[in-house]
């Protein structure tokens, strides 16, 4: 499994850090690896919501559709996306610090199967993508 854990002092408050990063539709202006993301759906925040978003993978664009499948306001939101060989959980916890915030983002990428023999390098991947996506949230928190 692969797996990006980083933490973020961020200049909003815990409420407004949480509503940008539970709507998942803005990873495209912090994640390198979104080239898409657009949310699903009129239904309000919450689990269930779903995003469809595409992703780059070296030279390939995968479509996938993450769903909130845990969500405690201005706390903890979890999103899921299944494919074909992987699993992708991106869990974003939100603390407060004063009237700041610290975000914590954690994403793993589980393969199954013989994807499972492709962790190693995934891992190099998922850590340069991840440096990339934390410099980014470092702008945007």
């Amino acid at each position: 499994m692969a797996r990006f854990t980083t933490t973020i002092s961020s200049r909003r408050s815990p409420a407004e850090a949480f509503a940008y990063m539970a709507d998942f539709a803005n990873a495209e202006e912090w994640d390198p690896s979104v080239t898409e993301s657009t949310r699903t759906g009129g239904a309000p925040l919450g689990v269930g919501t779903a995003f469809a978003v595409v992703s780059k993978f070296g030279p390939r664009l995968v479509p996938l559709t993450y769903r909130i499948v845990r969500f405690e306001p201005d706390s903890v939101v979890v999103l899921e996306a299944r494919s074909k060989g992987f699993v992708s959980t991106d869990t974003i916890s939100i603390e407060p610090a004063g009237a700041s915030s610290r975000v914590t983002y954690d994403a793993t990428l589980a393969f199954s199967g013989l994807g499972r023999l492709a962790d190693p390098l995934m891992q190099l991947v998922f850590n340069r993508v991840g440096r990339k996506a934390e410099a980014r949230l470092r702008e945007v928190l």
